[in-house]
């Protein structure tokens, strides 16, 4: 294995001056994932992020040419099987260019070519799973890159969104509209001047019951504040004291049909063992080990949480997007507040109470069982 390695270091000697660049972690760029069904927006809200004076240098990665907005017309593409296509300079700093390969690499590359950004939009194709996408770049992050993921957006059509949401799937697939809310740290209903208030009322309850977590902004014709979209934080430290907040906030939510993605939440105080707990969320996310009372396996899509490990001054924020998940200390000390452990997951067929149950029995009672002993800090944290 290192043989090849060194061989490939001899092909790409440029790559060598790689070690003489200064650390990158302060410098790097966020990236935010726009989706949304065919229709609902997306590339309207990107033309105008793009052609909206601000002073922020932003690079628009486009993953698709379905919706033929003049923007996309204006980039010709090539058949060269290149990663990244032709870029489009515009007159306020931003840049678009069109992806074949929505890859990391494609966007490294980008950077090296044209400069660093402020910000980079990353449009996916009308059907594509964000989570797939989002856990690309969290995992890259993780292993030092120039980029880390800032959040998930997902467009909704006003007037149709509550169709595409609730249409019935063949058993066994999941309601890709569906999933996109329950990935999103924030949703956009666009159209709301071609929906009635009635209308409006449904999708907004539809939206809450899949996603407690999410924001909700609407609009027309996808005009949005820039600062609502940008600088979510939906992934880092930064986001531990509003996850906080809002975790206290979110109710379990009651599912909008019967085998429909819904939000489930509780809370449960005292500390608890990381070791123990990675077995829980590894159970839960990997083996896919718990059943609700129909039998039907849990299926968490999104997972967040502000726990109480033990040793820890720090409050501790878990973070999951299907199998992927993370722990990170916050700077929040819990200082003389109560430490509790708030968990909300966002799936298909959850049972709350035998969630609880099991994280109960699996985690608290086990730290329960330790407590003879001090508790040891982790080793690796």
């Amino acid at each position: 294995m290192d043989g090849m390695v060194m061989e490939e270091d001899d092909d790409c000697p440029e790559l060598v001056p790689i070690e003489a660049k200064p650390c990158a972690p302060a410098e790097q760029i966020p990236v935010t994932i726009i989706t949304g069904y065919l229709g609902a927006g997306k590339t309207t809200l990107l033309n105008y992020i793009l052609t909206e004076q601000h002073d922020k240098r932003i690079a628009v990665i486009l993953n698709e040419f379905g919706e033929g907005s003049a923007l996309e017309k204006s980039l010709a593409v090539s058949q060269a099987g290149e990663l990244y296509e032709e870029w489009l300079e515009l007159r306020n700093g931003c840049l678009c260019c069109s992806v074949k390969d929505n890859g990391l690499k494609a966007i490294e590359n980008l950077m090296e070519k044209k400069g660093k950004f402020d910000y980079i939009l990353l449009e996916t194709t009308g059907l594509a799973d964000p989570g797939a996408v989002a856990s690309m770049f969290w995992v890259d992050a993780e292993l030092g890159s120039d980029i880390y993921l800032d959040g998930i957006v997902t467009v909704i059509d006003a007037k149709y969104g509550l169709q595409h949401v609730t249409e019935e799937k063949p058993d066994g697939l999941v309601n890709e509209a569906a999933r996109q809310i329950a990935l999103a740290d924030l949703t956009i209903i666009n159209k709301t001047d071609l929906a009635t208030e009635e209308e409006l009322v449904q999708l907004r309850d539809t939206v809450r019951s899949i996603n407690g977590l999410v924001k909700i902004l609407e609009t027309q014709k996808s005009r949005v504040d820039l600062s609502a979209v940008l600088d979510l934080h939906s992934f880092d430290d930064k986001d531990g004291a509003n996850l906080t907040e809002k975790l206290q906030l979110v109710k379990s939510t009651s599912p909008h049909l019967d085998k429909s993605i819904l939000t489930v939440t509780f809370e449960v105080a005292g500390d608890l063992s990381e070791d123990v707990l990675d077995i829980f969320v590894q159970n839960l996310l990997w083996e896919k080990t718990f059943t609700n009372k129909a039998g039907l396996p849990m299926t968490v899509i999104r997972l967040k949480g502000i726990l109480s490990v033990a040793g820890k001054a720090h409050q501790v924020m878990l973070q999951g997007v299907h199998e992927l998940y993370e722990l990170n200390e916050t700077p929040q000390l819990w200082g003389d507040t109560p430490r509790v452990n708030r968990l909300v997951f966002i799936g298909r067929n959850l049972d709350r109470d035998i969630l609880q149950d099991q994280f109960i029995c699996t985690v608290m009672q086990a730290e329960d069982r330790n407590e003879e002993s001090p508790p040891v800090p982790s080793s690796h944290g």
